[in-house]
Order: C-alpha cells, then sequence, then structure tokens
C-alpha cells in the first residue's frame, strides 16, 4: 500500500536517514515498517526565522496497516503515473497528422501520438537545436539575426533559451507524465520533487534532442526549415498545406503548436477566416540585480548555504481601478538575453543554465494590457507589440542593443547616461537610455508605483546596482484561436490550435499538457493512419538525415 505523508519539517542539514526517521515518527511505526520512500514535494519553509526543509513524501507500507486521514492517505498507482486510459477511436484518418510546431505542445503532441502507433509528422520552421545553437550565439555575438530560427522558433520552442522553468498554475494529473518524460530523455531526477523545478537551458536541448530521436524511433517524422506558408480550405475541412511557400502537403489533420510569437500564422490565419480573438498579455523590462543580495533578502543570515541554491522571489502589485503589474519569468543566477525574431524589432528574455551561477539574478517586471489599448482589434495585440518592439530598437542604436537604464534612474525619470559599470548581462549589448520613453506614461506610472512597493516589501530590491531592459513583450498570446468543445477549430474541423501560441496555455508545462490533451483528442476519435505521409521538398531539413 502505498500512502502519502505530507508537511514532514527538517533542518537544512539533514540527512536521508533522518526523513525515514522523521515519517516513521509521525506514523507511529518502526522505520523498518517502511518499505520504501519516495520524493513528491521539496520546498523551502521560510515562515519562520530558522529556514528549514518541507517534504511530501509516498511510502510503501503493509497493506494492513491503517492510519488516520488526517494524517496519511492512501494513493492509488494511476495518481503517481499521471497515466489517462483511452478508448481508441473508430473515425478514419487517411494520412499520418502533421503538427507544426516544435516546443513543448508540438513535441508532447508528437511524442503521445508516435508512443501510440499515430505516426506523426513534425513540421518546424526554425533550426534542429544543435544549428539553432549556432545561429543564436551569432546574433547575441554579431547580431545577426536569422529570422527563421532564433530565441522564439527551433527545435524546443522559446524554452529551449530560458530557465526551463516547470511550475505551473493548474492542477492535472497529466504534470506527472510530462515531468517523467523530461527525466527519461535527460533532465535531473530532483525535477519530480523539487517545488519550483526547472531544467536549465542547457539541459533541455539535450532533452528535446532526445525526444526528437524517439518520435523518429516509433515510425514519426520530423522536418526543420520547414515554415508553414498557407493552407488550402474546403468546406470547412483542411485539404493541404504550403510549406516554404513551395511546396504542397496533403493534410488529413492539423496539429498548430506554432508559440505566441508566429506572427506570419496568425495573420495567415486572420487571412483565411479562421476565428481569432484578441486577449490580454503583458509587456514591461528585464530588471538584474546581484544574485548575492536577492539571497540575502530572502535567506538572511542562511544567504549562500549550498543546498538552498540562488533565491528566487515573486512580487505583484495590484491597484483598484488600475492595471496589474507583477514580476515575471525569474531567472535566478542567469543572463538577460536577446531574443528578437524580425528584422528591426527588439525583444529581451531571461535564461538560466542548470547550475544557475551567473552571479545576477533577473526577471521579468511587466505590466497588463488588454485589448481595449487598441479598439479590441483583432491583430491589435500583435501590432501594439511591434510598436514597442521597433521603438526599443531605435533607442537601443538599431544594432540590436537593447535600451538599459539604472532601477533609480527610472524611478526618478531621470535618464542613465551610462552603463559601462552596470551589471547588465543583456547580448548583443545595451545603450544608457531613458525608459519612460519606450513605453505609454501609464504602464511607466504603473511599473514606477509597483516598483516603489516591492521596494517596501523587499528591502534592498531599489539597489544602486540594478539595472533595467526593454523591452519584454512576449509574456503571452496576444491572441486566441477560438477552438470547440472537441479541441478543434470553430471553423476548421481537422485543425486543432494547440499551446501557447493558440492562446490556452503559459510557459513549459502548461504548453505540454495541452498538446497531450489535443494528442488524447486525436487517438479516441480517429483510427490510426492509413499512410504515412513525407515531405518531398529540397527546401526542408528531414532529421533523418541530421
Amino acid at each position: 500500500m502505498i500512502i502519502r505523508l505530507r508537511e514532514l519539517i527538517l533542518p537544512l542539514n539533514h540527512s536521508e536517514k533522518q526523513l525515514k526517521e522523521a515519517a516513521a515518527r509521525r506514523l507511529a511505526i518502526a522505520k523498518s515498517e517502511i518499505r520504501s520512500l519516495r520524493l513528491v514535494r521539496k520546498s523551502i519553509d521560510a515562515r519562520k526565522k530558522r529556514i528549514c526543509f518541507s517534504y511530501i513524501v509516498d511510502l510503501e507500507v503493509d497493506d494492513k496497516l491503517s492510519f488516520p486521514e488526517k494524517i496519511a492517505r492512501v494513493i492509488e498507482p494511476e495518481e503517481q503515473a499521471g497515466a489517462v486510459h483511452l478508448t481508441p477511436g473508430t473515425e478514419g484518418l487517411a494520412q499520418s497528422p502533421i503538427i507544426v510546431g516544435a516546443g513543448p505542445a508540438g513535441l508532447f503532441c508528437a511524442l503521445y501520438l508516435a508512443r501510440h502507433g499515430y505516426q506523426p509528422v513534425l513540421l518546424e520552421q526554425g533550426q534542429d537545436i544543435d544549428r539553432r545553437v549556432k545561429s543564436v550565439e551569432r546574433f547575441w555575438k554579431k547580431a545577426e539575426l536569422n529570422p527563421r530560427s532564433n530565441v522564439q522558433f527551433g527545435e524546443g520552442g522559446a524554452g529551449s533559451f530560458s530557465d526551463g522553468k516547470l511550475t505551473t498554475r493548474i492542477d492535472d494529473k497529466r504534470i506527472n507524465y510530462v515531468l517523467r518524460s523530461f527525466v527519461e530523455f535527460g533532465a535531473d531526477e530532483e525535477i519530480l520533487y523539487i517545488k519550483k523545478p526547472h531544467v536549465g537551458t542547457d539541459v533541455i536541448r539535450q532533452v528535446v534532442k532526445n525526444m526528437r530521436q524517439e518520435i523518429l524511433g516509433l515510425g514519426g517524422e520530423c522536418y526543420f526549415d520547414a515554415c508553414l506558408t498557407d493552407i488550402k480550405v474546403n468546406h470547412s475541412r483542411l485539404e493541404s498545406i504550403i510549406i516554404n511557400h513551395e511546396t504542397e502537403v496533403p493534410c488529413s489533420l492539423l496539429v498548430l503548436a506554432v508559440g505566441n510569437s508566429a506572427r506570419d500564422v496568425y495573420r495567415l490565419l486572420y487571412r483565411r477566416g479562421v476565428s481569432l480573438i484578441p486577449k490580454a498579455f503583458a509587456v514591461g523590462v528585464r530588471v538584474e540585480h546581484p544574485q548575492s543580495l536577492i539571497d540575502r533578502i530572502q535567506f538572511g543570515k542562511y544567504a549562500g548555504y549550498p543546498r538552498l541554491g540562488a533565491a528566487e522571489y515573486n512580487l505583484s502589485h495590484h491597484e483598484k481601478e488600475g492595471r496589474p503589474c507583477y514580476s515575471f519569468c525569474m531567472c535566478p543566477g542567469g543572463y538577460v538575453i536577446g531574443a528578437s525574431s524580425a528584422a528591426g524589432q527588439l525583444v529581451t528574455n531571461g535564461m538560466s543554465y542548470r547550475a544557475r551561477n551567473s552571479g545576477v539574478a533577473n526577471s521579468a517586471l511587466v505590466v497588463g494590457v488588454n485589448p481595449a489599448d487598441w479598439d479590441n482589434q483583432t491583430l491589435g495585440g500583435l501590432e501594439f507589440q511591434e510598436k514597442l518592439e521597433r521603438q526599443a530598437f531605435i533607442m537601443g542604436g538599431g544594432n540590436y542593443h537593447a535600451p538599459a537604464q539604472y532601477l533609480k534612474d527610472f524611478l526618478l525619470q531621470l535618464p542613465s547616461y551610462s552603463l559601462e559599470d552596470s551589471l547588465a548581462t543583456y547580448q548583443p549589448g545595451v545603450k544608457a537610455s531613458n525608459l519612460w520613453e519606450l513605453f505609454p506614461a501609464e504602464i511607466c506610472h504603473t511599473m514606477q508605483r509597483g516598483i516603489e512597493d516591492w521596494g517596501k516589501k523587499l528591502r534592498g530590491f531599489i539597489s544602486e546596482k540594478a539595472v533595467i531592459t526593454g523591452v519584454e513583450t512576449r509574456t503571452s498570446a496576444p491572441l486566441r484561436i477560438l477552438r470547440q468543445e472537441n479541441l478543434s477549430s470553430v471553423d476548421i474541423d481537422n485543425l486543432y490550435p494547440c499551446g501557447e501560441g493558440a492562446g490556452y496555455a503559459g510557459g513549459i508545462i502548461s504548453s505540454a499538457i495541452d498538446g497531450l490533451k489535443v494528442a488524447e483528442r486525436i487517438i479516441s476519435t480517429y483510427q490510426k493512419p492509413a499512410r504515412k505521409v513525407k515531405v518531398n521538398s529540397n527546401s526542408v531539413c528531414d532529421a533523418r538525415e541530421l
């Protein structure tokens, strides 16, 4: 029998033996009666002056034992595994399902379909991860942008150049499936139980590569440099897609998992009459502090204790009748990076390696914007983003250097004149600026009040060394592609919008889960495909030839 035990509190220097002993004491049984112990959650408990670790554990004990539910509850095997049981569908499927986009949603959709024998075809406009890393590094070092393969586009999606955060606010049993899959493909096993797990950009690159090999090994196909440029629809059914403006591929079923930066796809869908609605998102800056400062603020005298790692924060500021202001995608021990995906447009993002040891903490500080800001125009949010990105590009000097400013100068509405001695990590580089010239005044004022509030909550946050860099715009999709209860488009029966780019997820985990949901729906609706699709074009890169 497996039972779950919550809130086991132990000191920072505890041993594995002490964890088992604490569990036995809580249950009033001998330690020998615990056959096995599995960590479910490990978190830092900083509610008191003394910082401790708090655990949730699953214990295997004798079936004859019994415990009050308030102490421990029995866990079924399905709950541990995150399993979803499917009944195969009966509707015919002429050809392999095609998935556009190799981010978390597309990869997990393809993986699940491949494991069930559906031989999916995965198309990605960007490069495979090895070539993509070279393209991104060339942009950071030489400001040479590849508009098809960059931080936003390519194998693994935008998450390949991020902290690799695996936190989510949703409660879904598929989370275990996603986390276990990441471990299976190379992530550290601790992501299964750490409260705030992260993979790290250096590790996640190998993970997605291993996932691709699994998909290929199960009969799927994967093509890079394969950009969706058009669709052909007849009587609410998608008949074919166009790749790279030249290659027509017959299509019985299309999963659209393109990510929130695929503006060309949004515009394509809009032209083709696919129902889109504008949605809220957030824009702002990246703020950087010495990591040692954030550690002292959060951990006090325990700062620097090896088992605690680099400290994080999560901040929000809400005003009556005002806009929300909050931190987003905090990257302890990370870097601020150039994340542009279009010529003449500048975007920032945060990234951390597995070790989180850069010595600098960064986070997005963003303010909410909504469709009222662009008169509810369908593509208005997209155009709002582009306007900010073009202005940031100009303010940075027109060479993909980013406008930046000391945090204290921003609060005083004064320009920064030099950043030579700043801790700004942004690549390709920064230019001293006044970020009040970048955003609408209302956004700046909201951000100003939010920062002042956070300075009271986190003593030292408004530091002489703190620096902000703009512009952060890709917090979430500016649009939602409407879909039916069966997850297909409201306009095209065999089109399945999926993941963050479709407006139904936010982050790696929720995107992966949405990809799984779409895969499950396909399996429960359709039979295995009658034949396999091959993309015959010299303009694409067949993953089997890499």
